[in-house]
This record gives C-alpha cells, structure tokens and sequence, in this order.
C-alpha cells in the first residue's frame, strides 16, 4: 500500500507539497496564524492551542507564521520575540526555557538540490530538536535534521546547519561552536 503525500510528509521521505490535503492543512494554519497575529493577548492563548492541537503556556509575540502547528511541541516557560517562523513539516521539539530572539526561523523543510525533482514539486523534511534552557539569538536560522542540546546558546545572525553539542556557544554560518559554558 502507498503512502499519502502527508504520510511520506511526516516519515521524511520524498512528497509532493501541493497535494490538496496538505495545501488545506497550511491554509487552515495560515488561517489561525492570522487570527493568532490579530486577536487582543488574551485571546491569543486559545487560537494558539487550536493551532498546536494542546494548551501551551508559552508566549510567542506577533507575527508568529507556520506551516501546520500540529507538528510544534513547545516545553514549558517558552518565549519567542517577534517574526518566529517554523516551517513545521516535521516534528520541530523544543524544551523547556527556551527564549528566543527577533526573526528566528526553524525550516524542517528542504528541497532536492537536483533541478528536474525540484521543480516538480518535490520536498523532504527532517525533525528539529531543541533542548531546555537553549537561547537562539536574532536571525538565527536552523535547517532540517539538526538537535541542539541543552544550555547551548547559538549567537546572532548564525546558520545552524549541523547538530550543537549540549552547553556551548556557538556562532557563525555555518554554526559552530567557539566555547563551552
């Protein structure tokens, strides 16, 4: 038996994106983002559970954009600053305290490098992990496949394109590590 889109989605293989099962399920995210990005604060708390499919006390200031909500695990006492991004198409896991600073985006999503897949539409995407007591400055980026571990901080501005190692700093593009805490 074959696999949906979706299916192969959510087990890391090959699928085509605009299958109209997925393409629904952004539209209904992006549907909710919008609410989340409109509503008064206090309301913000129910429109970001029915994104996330479970109540959170996390605070994540507007604008926060997704691909589905439904692969987001938020640990407890999470924080994100303004333009957190998350291209959720597979499972993005965050720990607990973890504080996260202006335009930060965690893309699970990729693209085959060969042109001929890519431009029919083909994606792969792989889970993020984020231990507790992480801080992911400004414009950090984090690509599809990569754990970071607990206590680490990643500095401004950095590509993180590699796993981090618990209790670290780490910088640049590509990220790495240029002490330990």
């Amino acid at each position: 038996m074959s696999l949906t889109p979706k299916q192969q989605m959510l087990a890391g293989e090959l699928y085509l994106a605009n299958d109209p099962e997925l393409v629904a399920e952004r539209l209904h995210a992006k549907q909710l983002c919008h609410r989340y990005n409109q509503e008064p604060v206090a309301l913000n708390r129910q429109v970001l559970a029915e994104l996330l499919g479970y109540e959170t006390d996390a605070h994540i200031e507007a604008p926060f954009r997704c691909d589905y909500g439904y692969n987001i695990r938020l640990g407890r006492n999470f924080y994100a600053n303004y333009n957190f991004t998350v291209l959720d198409c597979a499972p993005v896991t965050i720990g607990d305290n973890v504080f996260v600073a202006p335009n930060v985006v965690l893309s699970t999503a990729g693209h085959p490098v060969e042109v001929v897949p890519r431009i029919a539409g083909w994606e792969f995407a792989q889970p993020i992990s984020i231990g507790d007591n992480v801080w992911l400055g400004a414009g950090v980026l984090v690509l599809p496949g990569v754990t970071i571990g607990a206590g680490t901080t990643i500095g401004a501005g950095s590509v993180v394109t590699r796993n981090i190692p618990a209790g670290v700093v780490a910088v640049g593009n590509p990220c790495r590590v240029i002490r330990t805490l």
